[in-house]
């Protein structure tokens, strides 16, 4: 699936069994509550702290999915073109930190 074919999905979902987007604000918070979220899955599974014995059964993969679907739905309501915004985002990345990364020494 490309990001166009994934914008295009969330879009025919939401019209099909959401009835309509949240609006940007609440789709804000959602985004920051699914994010926390991962953050909890990661602070537990990578980090110092434990599950809780109901938490165990939590996938991270689909904590991200609900990241990447509730991103999808602000850029799909804000008019953003996914594929055009992450290629622009490479392209000033790369021009930035070409070298950058290169000569960190706590990295390389």
């Amino acid at each position: 699936m490309t990001i166009e074919d994934a914008q295009q999905t969330v879009d025919a979902w939401i019209k099909k069994y959401g009835v309509r987007y949240y609006n940007e604000l609440t789709n804000m918070a959602i985004l920051t509550e699914e994010v926390g979220e991962v953050a909890r899955i990661m602070a537990r599974k990578y980090g110092e702290q434990s599950f809780k014995q109901d938490e165990e059964n939590v996938e991270l993969a689909d904590e991200l999915a609900d990241v990447l679907f509730v991103l999808i739905c602000i850029a799909n309501q804000t008019g953003i073109d996914l594929t055009k915004a992450l290629k622009s985002n490479l392209d000033k990345k790369t021009k930035r930190d070409k070298d950058r990364h290169w000569n960190n020494k706590k990295i390389t």
